[in-house]
């Protein structure tokens, strides 16, 4: 990124999203002794929030919002909500709004997330992306009702846990050969069948359509349903950025500070398809801990100053079914993968290893290991054993 740094006294900042990734930029902005102002474009009427508890504790009805520390007035922001950016014009440095107005930045942060992907056809299907999709998917899960969840990840088999824990009857319905084959493959994936048990998962299956009344499988069947849930996936929000000359792949391009290839942009969270140097490629994580921890070093690419390279070892956990998964670094489709279970084959943890170097771990209901883990991912794998 070229260009003049944002002046630390009187230089505009501009935040669009309204996430982790949103909080944790203005907040560090603030404690790197930015002075000018900050204005933050969210396209929903709430300020930002965490998401990671809509799948668990507001599905599950312990929490009826999940409000991340963001004091306006002592962050000295002004919060547009409602209102969503609609294009970018690097040359006059201005964010077209959905309002009809053009909003001029100094320095801009690129936070807009990402959003699910969802099926054709005509029949009603829920996404959790949002707490209002949270708070009014909690809703529809009711003692008896036949839900259907399309796909068996992260998120899929998150809301099966909540439905049935509210007592519907539920079928998930994954194409891969396993659940959570994505992105762990099949042999981990395999190892998880045990967890399902009181659920119908049906793999290797394709969904043609959601109909009323139903899901049209490619085959002709259709799966009856008063709910169904479409979990199989999200892309970054980039359409508002389609002529503004970014470098975007899947999601925007950025280097290890974040720094995209327009000047005073920087890109984090979930819409950033950051460069790390562990595995030689941009990679999109897509994950909490990623969202919150690139803030301090976009906020210095854009003051100018120094600061850390932003690539850490990848994490991320997700409670599903009964147990809490917990998973360190990045493997590879190449990776030797090693899979432990217990005595009714269920998983109860793997590794991942390439040239004796560990790669990736996950731990199932083992959080004591989380901390030797981060610290072990391309070290020596045998120590893991």
């Amino acid at each position: 990124m070229t260009g003049p740094a944002l002046d630390p006294e009187s230089g505009r900042l501009v935040v669009v999203g309204g996430g982790l990734a949103t909080a944790r930029v203005c907040a560090a902005a603030r404690r790197k002794k930015f002075a000018g102002t900050i204005t933050v474009v969210g396209a929903e009427s709430h300020p930002p929030y965490d998401r990671p508890p809509l799948s668990k504790d507001v599905l599950h009805g312990k929490r009826d919002s999940t409000p991340l520390p963001f004091d306006t007035d002592k962050l000295r922001v002004d919060l547009v909500s409602s209102t969503r950016a609609v294009g970018l014009d690097p040359v006059q440095r201005t964010i077209a709004l959905d309002s009809g107005t053009d909003l001029p930045y100094d320095g801009l942060v690129i936070a807009t997330g990402a959003d699910p992907i969802r099926l054709p056809g005509p029949g009603p299907q829920l996404t959790l992306r949002t707490i209002d999709d949270a708070l009014g998917l909690r809703e529809s899960l009711l003692a008896g009702a036949r839900v259907v969840v399309i796909g068996a990840s992260w998120i899929g088999a998150e809301v099966a846990t909540a439905a049935v824990a509210a007592g519907c009857r539920v079928t998930c319905l994954e194409l891969g050969a396993e659940p959570l084959s994505g992105p762990l493959g099949d042999e981990v994936g395999r190892a998880t069948r045990p967890w399902w048990d009181g659920i119908d998962l049906r793999t290797g299956v394709r969904v043609a359509s959601v109909e009323e009344g139903g899901v049209l499988l490619d085959d002709g069947e259709i799966v009856p349903a008063d709910v169904v849930v479409t979990g199989i996936g999200v892309r970054p929000d980039l359409a508002w950025l389609r002529d503004s000359g970014l470098d975007c792949g899947t999601g925007v391009r950025t280097d290890t500070r974040c720094r995209t290839t327009l000047p005073g942009v920087v890109a984090i969270g979930d819409v950033a398809e950051r460069w790390s140097d562990r595995t030689g490629s941009h990679r999109i994580l897509g994950h909490w801990d990623e969202a919150g921890t690139a803030a301090t070093a976009a906020i210095c690419s854009l003051l100018g100053l120094d600061g850390p390279e932003h690539d850490p070892v990848p994490y991320f956990w997700s409670d599903q079914l009964g147990h809490s998964l917990q998973y360190v670094g990045a493997h590879g489709p190449a990776d030797e993968v090693r899979v432990a279970t217990d005595d009714r084959g269920a998983l109860t943890g793997a590794t991942w290893r390439r040239d004796g170097l560990l790669t990736a771990w996950l731990g199932v209901d083992s959080p004591g290991d989380l901390v030797r883990a981060r610290t072990s991912v391309g070290g020596p794998a045998d120590a893991w054993d």
